[in-house]
């Protein structure tokens, strides 16, 4: 027996080197945010790892005509949305819905938490969003009291928030496999902490929170950075981190997105957590490529 293990692990260790790919796609084409500057970082981000392929679909510039835009969404494992724009059409609309619906994994970053306000599955699909319309008819805000996340129904538009600063993210659920290992509370690159954001707030789980301090004209409250969302047999994971370059290089951030890319997609997390996952006091960046 001893002879064989060596054999093994050179087996194993060829299979998972010749396992085949997870399968990405990135949405985008249309945000209120830079997406040409983003999304390639977030391409670079999940190429990282060694374990997604991603293709990206790019949509028509505003004002445009959508009607050829039509993703084959059930060609991938799980679909990234760098998008906030106009909506799809109702064919688009419901093909996503039925990807996510049969088991397809969804992954909202950032501001497209803001998008289709009036598509009340993509509204259950991210639990809570913000701006563009949105208020108490939208649904609660999450706030955390007592060591749990309630819905708060009080009356007010959703999504705001206050001035871009570094601040700690802290883990909610340490035992969710996209969270398991990493250490809380970390620093978080300077980035728009989204608060007051509403929706359906159902099946959800608030992986991290961070606090809205008043003095950078937040909330006072925690308000959730990190979710994961139950919608029919599909995963969704939902960040609202992500705006701009000082946050989308924060190691931390790019550790979460490939794993709750892997989550999405999966339901399991293999990934180690990176020895230079920032700690409680010190942010860690992604070094610049050297041109």
């Amino acid at each position: 027996m001893k002879k064989l293990l060596p054999l093994f692990s050179l087996a194993l260790a060829s299979f998972v080197a010749n396992a085949a790919p997870i399968k990405v796609l990135l949405v985008d084409g249309q945000n209120n945010h830079d997406w040409k500057l983003t999304s390639p970082e977030f391409v670079k981000i999940l190429n990282q790892p060694g374990i997604f392929k991603v293709d990206v679909a790019t949509s028509p510039d505003k004002g445009q005509d959508m009607s050829g835009f039509h993703p084959d969404f059930s060609a991938y494992q799980v679909v990234v949305s760098n998008y906030n724009g106009e909506p799809w059409s109702e064919d688009v609309q419901k093909a996503f819905e039925k990807y996510i619906h049969d088991g397809g994994g969804f992954v909202s970053i950032h501001a497209a938490d803001n998008a289709f306000p009036a598509w009340n599955a993509y509204n259950d699909m991210i639990a809570v969003g913000g701006w563009n319309g949105r208020d108490e008819k939208s649904g609660p805000m999450l706030r955390l009291r007592e060591g749990k996340w309630i819905g708060d129904t009080t009356p007010g538009g959703g999504g705001h928030h206050g001035d871009q600063h570094e601040f700690k993210v802290t883990t909610r659920a340490p035992e969710h496999p996209i969270m398991k290992g990493l250490p809380s509370p970390w620093l978080h690159g300077q980035d728009e902490l989204y608060d007051s954001l509403r929706g359906p707030a159902k099946n959800v789980t608030v992986l991290a929170s961070a606090f809205s301090d008043k003095t950078v004209n937040g909330t006072g409250q925690d308000e959730p950075m990190l979710m994961t969302i139950v919608f029919g047999k599909g995963r969704v994971f939902h960040t609202t981190m992500g705006h701009s370059l000082p946050a989308i290089r924060c190691v931390g951030f790019a550790t979460t997105l490939q794993r709750g890319t892997e989550w999405a997609a999966t339901g399991k997390v293999t990934q180690k957590v990176p020895e230079n996952f920032p700690t409680a006091g010190s942010v860690s960046v992604i070094p610049a490529e050297k041109k």
